[in-house]
């Protein structure tokens, strides 16, 4: 293994404390990771939707911007720009993001009765334009927030599957052949310990016959 462990019970305890901690762990980053997958994907298709609404409404202002510049002393671009944009958050597996309420607009200060009834449309049209512009911006804030979360769930996951885990079951795999070789060898000492104590044993309770042989010669 790459990385150094003690060969001892605590340490086996210990790495299969962490494996387990991983496996449970993992499970629900993977959850995380799915649902920021899905909602990173709705997002990008409302993002759609919404620069769909801008060309289209960019598409009808354009019709009515080269006589607006004629009207001097109406400004339509700063009626149709939006006093603020407001917004509300979401909550999507633990991250906050921004999500597009609605776009405020200044009242209208010019005569409906002396302008001509394209101006009304093309204001309307102009604001349309702001309105899905920002839309748009908020979207992309809100995909920018949830991408990176997304990114640092994957490279958890990948942390775990592919480096945690595996050097978890490397480790216990380790020091376990490592105690189990101890344990037979413990075990082979203790047999060779009781051989030679029973070797020892049986030599002093045996007679000493050249002794005894003796003693009855001399009888």
């Amino acid at each position: 293994m790459a990385k150094k462990i003690r060969l001892t019970r605590p340490e086996l305890k210990r790495q299969r404390d962490m494996l387990g901690r991983y496996e449970r762990y993992l499970p629900m980053l993977k959850l995380k990771q799915q649902q920021l997958q899905i909602t990173v994907r709705e997002v990008v298709q409302k993002t759609l939707v919404a620069e769909h609404a801008l060309v289209e409404a960019g598409d009808r202002f354009a019709r009515y911007e080269a006589v607006l510049a004629s009207r001097a002393g109406l400004d339509v671009r700063r009626l149709a720009a939006a006093e603020r944009v407001v917004t509300d958050t979401r909550n999507v597996a633990g991250i906050n993001v921004p999500v597009f309420t609605e776009a405020v607009f200044p009242a209208v200060d010019y005569s409906l009765f002396a302008t001509p009834p394209w101006v009304d449309r093309a204001l309307a049209d102009l604001r349309d334009i702001n309105r899905a512009r920002a839309e748009v911006e908020v979207l992309q804030r809100q995909r920018e927030l949830l991408q990176r979360e997304l990114t640092k769930i994957i490279q958890r996951v990948n942390l775990f599957e592919k480096i945690k885990i595996p050097e978890a079951l490397e480790a216990i795999r380790v020091i376990r052949i490592h105690l189990g070789d101890e344990m037979t060898a413990a075990v082979g000492r203790a047999k060779i310990a009781k051989a030679k104590l029973s070797s020892t044993s049986g030599s002093v309770g045996a007679p000493v016959q050249g002794v005894e042989g003796d003693e009855a010669g001399s009888a």
